[in-house]
């Protein structure tokens, strides 16, 4: 069986759904289910002619969310903010898009919430058209629909079979799952790291001393599991290599390994490392272990433990640095930029991340971060004190940037 991968490219995707008046609209609710099930987020607008065919009460049911169908709420004497609908979506799609609405649309017309919706609206735009045959074949219906398409509109076309008025033809509005087929392909399309293997390690590592004592850290692998939700939903394929930690992370594009100590993590490592594209090496690696591991309680009579330098993943696994995109973190008290530039290049990164634990709100259990992120040519970039999930962001930001080529700049550019 074919595994579903159009999961992973919904996967926290707001989509806002229009709804115009056509038979058609009784599909509507199934789309809906099928797009939250894979993880969408989806709102619902209507005209008051689509909801003689698919009731506001249906859609909310499956939608889980408020269905808005006209400027004004009366029940609440609340209007109801078609703009902020407008910029809550990553994708509109208008299903059914009747040849009322499709005309409109093409003319800049605005006597409706769907309408107003639309014009609002800055993300891209999905209709699919739905009428009968001759309404479809009509020569204002297709300079409608070329119109829109040059304002890149993207119209997802017809099908042929039996029509409401018992005529068979072009007109029928395509299966849902066609639709879903769509939206799954421009999403896969769009997001810049889709194909891309991403390694990220993250929290701390544990060394025993004695089956109740360890040597560790305080780190709690915040900020490794918001990198990996960053990079699944830049849609990479994920290896989330993690230390005893609490924190959850859910995306079906992300495999979760955990681990205990930092010899399970590089053996861990070395097996995903050569087929990584992208490898960032957030995780609080003990610098220390106990030469001896005690099976039984060690008494406190004993004075002393013996420590000895521990395995360090990263210089280990950037040794073997092919194609790979190399990112580290360094957590520095003093001397930090001159500290960092050492690691930066003594492990051959492309990036290195610098906290410091001199900044409030920085550092470990924090869900805030104070970073500068320098390159491999020594440029340093000062971020301010902001959310882990904003400070994965900025990263990912920045590993893009330098993995976009001379010849994909020109082609931007133009």
């Amino acid at each position: 069986m074919q595994k579903d991968t159009s999961k992973s490219y919904f996967f926290g995707k707001k989509i806002l759904i229009g709804i115009s008046g056509s038979i058609a609209a009784y599909k509507i609710p199934e789309l809906v289910r099928l797009l939250i099930k894979k993880g969408a987020h989806v709102k619902i607008v209507l005209t008051k002619d689509a909801a003689n065919f698919v009731t506001p009460l249906t859609l909310s049911t499956v939608s889980k969310n408020d269905v808005v169908s006209d400027f004004v709420n009366k029940e609440h004497s609340t209007w109801n903010n078609h703009v902020e609908l407008g910029i809550w979506a990553d994708i509109f799609l208008i299903a059914p898009a009747t040849s009322n609405t499709l005309a409109k649309m093409a003319s800049g017309l605005c006597d409706n919430i769907l309408l107003a919706t639309y014009l609002s609206s800055k993300c891209v735009v999905f209709c699919a058209p739905a009428m009968d045959r001759d309404m479809y074949l009509h020569r204002s219906t297709a300079k409608n629909i070329q119109i829109l398409k040059k304002r890149g509109v993207n119209i997802i076309d017809v099908e042929s079979g039996e029509l409401a008025s018992g005529l068979y033809g072009l007109g029928r509005m395509c299966d849902v799952e066609r639709i879903i087929f769509k939206l799954s392909n421009y999403l896969n399309k769009t997001l810049p790291l889709s194909g891309k293997k991403v390694l990220i390690t993250a929290g701390p590592t544990y060394e025993k001393i004695d089956p109740v004592r360890f040597i560790g850290n305080f780190s709690s692998g915040k900020m490794g599991c918001e990198l990996a939700l960053q990079a699944a939903n830049l849609g990479a394929n994920v290896c989330l290599v993690i230390g005893p930690s609490y924190q959850k992370v859910n995306h079906p594009l992300i495999r979760r390994i955990d681990i205990e100590n930092a010899k399970q993590m590089l053996n861990v490592c070395k097996e995903e490392f050569t087929s990584s594209d992208i490898a960032i090496f957030s995780a609080a690696v003990s610098d220390f272990k106990p030469i001896k591991y005690h099976s039984n309680k060690i008494k406190s009579r004993l004075k002393s433990v013996t420590l000895e330098s521990n395995i360090d993943v990263l210089k280990n696994l950037s040794k073997r640095k092919k194609k790979q995109f190399i990112v580290g973190f360094a957590l520095e008290t003093n001397n930090e930029i001159q500290n960092s530039l050492n690691k930066l290049h003594d492990k051959n990164m492309d990036l290195i991340v610098l906290n410091s634990l001199n900044d409030d709100g920085a550092g470990f259990g924090h869900d805030t971060n104070k970073i500068k992120i320098i390159d491999s040519d020594e440029n340093i970039k000062d971020y301010p004190l902001m959310s882990k999930r904003d400070v994965a962001i900025s990263i990912f930001n920045e590993i893009i940037i330098n993995q976009i080529s001379l010849y994909d700049i020109k082609k931007i550019m133009k």
